[in-house]
């Protein structure tokens, strides 16, 4: 009897761990890599809180460790790379840091294409659903753009003529093509760079929302920050943005896991997105106004700056985008109609 009870137990505590090893098994800690420091509002209103979301959905079972600033090593253009390779698990940076590689997102770029944060990160988000040839080696977590390029300037910026050689940092081929059709010369670099070229006078403006002006310490660096006095566009255009992660780590996970990825993935998140994102430019465009002067370039020379950029941009970039054999006409017509779909 007492064998026989001894056996039982022997029996039962090999399938508690067997069960336990198997739970424990199923544990997941993923590697997510950034290039912006803890303060900016991506790291600490987009990034931990979409973490934590993941953490819960999943009773624990995954994690999130978060490395910002570039800390487990490279540049800014190699996390694209990086989530790929499989060097870190997930990448947050811009699609635009590896020119020539995702060509359709471009398309939100252009100018005068974006309107509306929470509409464009909705927009693309629907978009990359059907049109994630450039993604392969990815699970796409989600899309988003910010609230869309501001001129932060040494001198004001009140008319077109003002932007005429002037050299301004752009983080895109697009936004450089865009650069040059106002007659100003693009400097290319990453969003850490700016303090340097700004403090420097390496370039006259930057690009960026209001809201990267607050950890970069833009305001104390000019003193003049231009937007555009339009109902629909108030900025010129936007820089679309990319949670991504590696293909292989994603398939390897439980489809239970996979499943909780999934429902933290695009569509699912994308209005959260363009509300952070949205909600994430006053602060910045407050200080600005605090301690400089927000311009509103006046109707008249938004209409000037419009005919100037807009359609020689978009037929610049269509002619490019067709010697790969894509319609980027098409693009473009659906963009728009996705944009205004989700405007209403």
């Amino acid at each position: 009897m007492l064998s026989k009870l001894s056996i039982l137990v022997g029996i039962l505590a090999g399938i508690i761990v067997g069960v336990a090893g198997n739970a424990r098994a199923q544990e997941v800690t993923l590697k997510l890599h950034h290039l912006l420091p803890p303060v900016a509002h991506a790291h600490k209103n987009m990034l931990v809180p979409w973490a934590e979301r993941l953490e819960k959905g999943s009773n624990g079972r995954i994690k999130v460790e978060i490395y910002p600033a570039m800390q487990l090593g490279g540049r800014p253009p190699q996390l694209a790379d990086q989530a790929r390779d499989g060097i870190v698990d997930i990448s947050w940076t811009l699609p635009g840091y590896t020119p020539g590689r995702f060509i359709s997102t471009e398309v939100f770029e252009l100018p005068f294409m974006h309107a509306s944060t929470v509409a464009t990160t909705m927009a693309i988000n629907d978009f990359v659903e059907r049109h994630s040839e450039d993604f392969k080696d990815y699970k796409i977590i989600a899309m988003h753009v910010h609230a869309g390029q501001a001129f932060h300037s040494h001198e004001p910026i009140r008319t077109v003529s003002d932007l005429k050689g002037t050299k301004i940092r752009t983080p895109t081929r697009t936004g450089a093509w865009l650069i040059e059709a106002m007659g100003a010369t693009p400097i290319g670099a990453p969003v850490p760079k700016i303090p340097e070229m700004l403090s420097k006078k390496i370039v006259d403006s930057v690009m960026i929302p209001f809201e990267i002006t607050l950890p970069l310490k833009v305001d104390e660096m000019v003193d003049y920050h231009t937007i555009l006095d339009d109902p629909v566009f108030n900025r010129i255009n936007t820089s679309t943005f990319m949670i991504v992660m590696n293909r292989g780590r994603y398939d390897s996970l439980p489809a239970d896991l996979r499943q909780v990825i999934d429902d933290h993935s695009g569509m699912h998140i994308a209005r959260w997105l363009g509300e952070i994102w949205e909600a994430a430019e006053l602060p910045g465009l407050k200080k600005a106004a605090a301690s400089g002067e927000v311009i509103k370039m006046s109707s008249g020379e938004v209409a000037k700056l419009r005919a100037m950029v807009e359609q020689p941009v978009i037929d610049r970039w269509i002619a490019d985008v067709a010697k790969r054999g894509i319609d980027g006409s098409a693009l473009v017509s659906e963009a728009r109609a996705l944009i205004q779909k989700y405007s209403k």
